[in-house]
């Protein structure tokens, strides 16, 4: 038996969902707009699609997207619908997966909404496509933090610092006892903060923290670029000392980062900027669910999932989602085990809830505001927060943990408990 990939789709039609789930499934393996000679009974039933299961939802009451067409019934039939293909089709490719399961389906006039909500993939993914190269415990083993999360910060202004600026700003966060720093997705490689000289600049000052203590901050460098640039700049940082590099998945694609894994010695740290014009539409694009594991088997390390009660417009529920999502394993023999990250409006306050969600410290929790706006400095906003996860972990509420802990009692004044 042919090995065959599954896709579900929450999907909106103005005709009944087996004529709208039939043409998708037509239209994304051998099917067209009308017969053609070549597509006999045998090439479709070896090359079809097929239509696996429909489970109907409420009707909507009116269509959610514009243009699509309607059989005049007043109907907008809303289902989840499974569809699946054999993998002959296109093989383990995940760049091909996507034109297959993302690819010209959502502008059909048969759908009104649609939406990937997951992915079950062949094994043969897995053998075929790298997947992350350090995940959960190589990063732990690098950074030197054995259990809890990470404690990271991202560089903020986000833009407008020289390199030398840059640096002295990872000295004082080195000082303060962090764990992990990211670069701004906004800063990549501009004439003022050139990636090169902020490299060599923030690894001086991370190299010598190592030798006072022993410890080495992770650093993750935003290499974003084409794929010649992206290989450069890594080696840049493995010269250098340096042990993680970031980029943004949608800009570099999945060929990009694919490039990058196979070259890499590093961390990869996968931030999902533009994840919005993916999501944000409920009856449109991906569920991070679904989007999250073609990420991970191309070689992303960590991959971002939001915070709680974040800046953003996303429920606390789908951070949650995501995050479970993350930690989950691909595959019975190749987990591709990946590590969720927290930001986005993250302080003291929020570990409480976390922690009791999620039952995972496997993770980096990065905070901007939450460490540099701390009344008591950059030292205190890190022991603040390293406070608020040890209270999380030991179930102890945040707010009585604090009567003996002055920066954790400080933070939680500050950032609005």
């Amino acid at each position: 038996m042919q090995d065959r990939l599954r896709a579900t789709y929450l999907m909106e039609s103005g005709f009944p969902l087996e004529r709208a789930a039939a043409v998708v499934a037509g239209e994304q393996s051998s099917g067209t707009f009308v017969a053609v000679p070549g597509e006999t009974a045998e090439l479709r039933e070896r090359a079809g699609a097929r239509v696996e299961r429909i489970t109907p939802l409420e009707d909507a009451a009116a269509p959610s997207l514009p243009g699509a067409g309607h059989d005049g019934s007043g109907r907008w039939r809303r289902g989840e619908v499974e569809l699946s293909w054999p993998l002959d089709n296109f093989g383990p490719s995940l760049p091909n997966l996507v034109a297959t399961v993302a690819g010209n389906l959502f502008e059909l006039r048969e759908v009104s909404g649609l939406r990937l909500l997951d992915l079950a993939l062949p094994a043969s993914f897995a053998a075929h496509n790298p997947g992350p190269q350090f995940g959960i415990s190589g990063t732990r083993a690098l950074a030197g933090v054995a259990s809890g999360p990470l404690i990271g910060t991202i560089i903020k202004p986000s833009v407008g610092l020289s390199a030398e600026e840059t640096a002295a700003l990872v000295e004082q966060l080195c000082a303060g006892g962090i764990d992990f720093i990211k670069d701004d997705e906004l800063q990549a490689d501009g004439p003022s903060c050139p990636f090169a000289a902020r490299v060599r600049a923030v690894m001086r000052v991370v190299r010598g923290h190592a030798e006072r203590t022993g410890r080495k901050v992770m650093v993750a460098f935003n290499l974003t670029g084409e794929v010649d640039e992206m290989r450069a700049r890594h080696d840049l940082v493995r010269d250098e000392g340096g042990t993680c590099v970031m980029a943004s998945l949608n800009s570099v694609g999945l060929s990009g980062l694919l490039a990058l894994r196979r070259h890499s010695d590093l961390c990869i740290h996968g931030h999902r900027n533009g994840w919005g014009y993916l999501s944000r539409h409920p009856m449109l694009g991906w569920s991070f669910v679904a989007w999250q594991k073609l990420w991970r088997l191309a070689g992303a390390d960590h991959l971002h999932v939001n915070g709680l009660r974040n800046k953003f417009s996303e429920s606390d529920d789908s951070v949650m989602d995501s995050a479970r999502a993350v930690l989950a394993p691909l595959f019975a023999d190749t987990p591709c085990a990946a590590m969720p990250v927290f930001s986005s409006g993250q302080s003291a306050v929020q570990p409480e809830e976390t922690f009791r969600r999620l039952g995972s410290a496997d993770l980096i929790y990065a905070a901007g505001g939450g460490i540099m706006a701390h009344p008591g400095g950059i030292a205190a906003g890190v022991a603040s927060l390293r406070q608020a996860w040890k209270a999380a972990v030991a179930g102890i509420p945040a707010d009585i943990f604090a009567r003996d802990h002055r920066e954790l009692r400080e933070a939680l004044a500050q950032y609005g408990r």
